[in-house]
């Protein structure tokens, strides 16, 4: 397999593009072949003569490349497996826990599905690793945006009219996002207070020069693939009553609680909001999964009776496309690379490979990975 097609996403919300025309030239002189669906780009700043230029044909639509493509590569998950040729790879974040019936339509289509968001957390596949790509980003925006709605400075500013004091930004989950967030902020001058169910983070947070806020919470830890584990009810109450008291002295709060293949934890609830300053800026970063925040809402900014305001944190690289893009394309080339055969110049699915085998759902017409395969 080496003819890939390169797919316009459908969704108006999605500005990133799953291959730039940097990553194809690099990969054409491997031996791939690219066609790209015209239009691809042009919201990340690459239009079609970027993509000719490095040698991709250009595709007026999706369903006229379709049938010949023997890869296909985009950011979001299809409609369906309908026009995918048989054997096809197909590549893009999946939502796999959540889209049962695409699952199946991959396998009785008999179409090989990746799943890039179950790509392993190790240090082999670290260049393939979307999530950490992309939630980088996002965390960064998050800090953007929060400045740009709060009522205040975040750095300290002394001037002859007086001394404007530090804004204090409080994070919650220091994963990848919680600790791009932190490192802005703190670049932005702000004071910033960090927590995290992982005790293992303290001195990441301290390294970057925020204080962690240390909670007991009993035993915790983190998956194998990294992430926090899931607190139980007691747990959660302890977190909520303990966050609060930073929460109300915070100008801004950012919460980046996920679970993986779960519904996100509520962490916020309303009587904490009632408590906190008017002005505050939350941004809930765990919206599309259910949210941290209590009252937060994916499609719009909300604004409680005492003045705090809620904003939508979902998908915020898309604000950023140019650099999202680049970045997701890097980790898909990464991952085209790897199990490209340079002696027959062909893609080979490996299942011998733990990389494969952690990212590929569905195979000669059945759904082959172990967490799936009673979907």
């Amino acid at each position: 397999m080496k003819k890939v097609l390169v797919c316009k996403e459908t969704l108006p919300a999605e500005t990133r593009v799953a291959l730039i025309p940097d990553d194809i030239k690099k990969l054409s002189g491997m031996g791939f072949e690219f066609t790209v669906v015209s239009g691809a780009g042009v919201k990340s700043g690459f239009d079609d003569a970027a993509y000719e230029a490095v040698g991709a044909k250009i595709a007026k639509s999706e369903a006229e490349a379709l049938g010949d493509a023997e890869i296909v590569v985009r950011i979001l998950k299809p409609e369906s497996a309908k026009g995918l040729k048989e054997g096809a790879l197909h590549v893009s974040f999946l939502d796999p826990f959540n889209e049962k019936t695409l699952l199946h339509e991959f396998a009785d289509n008999k179409i090989q599905a990746v799943s890039l968001e179950m790509i392993p957390r190790t240090t082999l596949a670290q260049k393939m690793d979307v999530q950490s790509s992309q939630t980088s980003l996002a965390g960064y925006v998050a800090v953007l945006n929060a400045a740009a709605r709060m009522p205040k400075i975040l750095p300290m500013m002394v001037t002859p009219a007086g001394t404007i004091n530090p804004a204090r930004v409080f994070v919650i989950g220091v994963g990848v996002a919680g600790l791009q967030a932190i490192a802005t902020a703190k670049r932005l001058g702000a004071r910033v207070d960090a927590f995290d169910t992982r005790p293992v983070v303290e001195e990441q947070v301290k390294s970057l020069g925020a204080n962690f806020v240390k909670i007991d919470l009993g035993e915790m830890g983190q998956t194998a693939q990294g992430y926090a584990k899931e607190l139980t009810p007691e747990q959660i109450a302890k977190q909520q009553e303990a966050q609060a008291k930073v929460c109300e002295k915070s100008n801004i709060v950012i919460t980046t609680a996920k679970v993986f293949g779960r519904k996100a934890p509520v962490l916020i609830k309303k009587d904490v909001l009632d408590r906190m300053q008017p002005g505050t800026i939350v941004v809930d970063m765990a919206v599309s999964t259910g949210g941290n925040v209590e009252g937060s809402d994916p499609t719009k900014e909300v604004v409680t009776d005492n003045g705090v305001i809620i904003l939508p944190g979902d998908e915020l690289q898309r604000q950023v496309p140019w650099d999202a893009s680049k970045m997701l394309s890097g980790n898909i080339s990464a991952f085209l690379t790897h199990f490209y055969n340079k002696e027959s110049k062909e893609f080979e699915v490996n299942l011998g490979d733990e990389i494969m085998k952690g990212c590929l759902l569905t195979k000669d017409g059945a759904i082959i990975h172990e967490r799936f395969k009673e979907a």
